[in-house]
């Protein structure tokens, strides 16, 4: 799943292990986020949204949304 992870840690300042310690999890866990080799749950994906406050949508893209434009 695409995501904006990555600039938004940048934009943040924040190494993988800053962000990993707001979130709960590993740093493995916010690089295998990063790169797409995972897929965050329902839970952590509205974590980072609070951690970064913006909305979900805002961070990762929906794989099944049409674009009609």
């Amino acid at each position: 799943m695409d995501n904006h992870l990555r600039a938004l840690r940048a934009k943040a300042q924040w190494t993988q292990a800053d962000l990993a310690l707001r979130l709960g999890v590993s740093r493995q866990a916010v690089n295998a986020l990063e790169t797409g080799k995972h897929d965050p749950s329902l839970d952590l994906a509205y974590r980072i949204s609070v951690v970064f406050g913006l909305p979900v949508e805002a961070i990762f893209a929906n794989p099944y949304r049409r674009d009609d434009s």
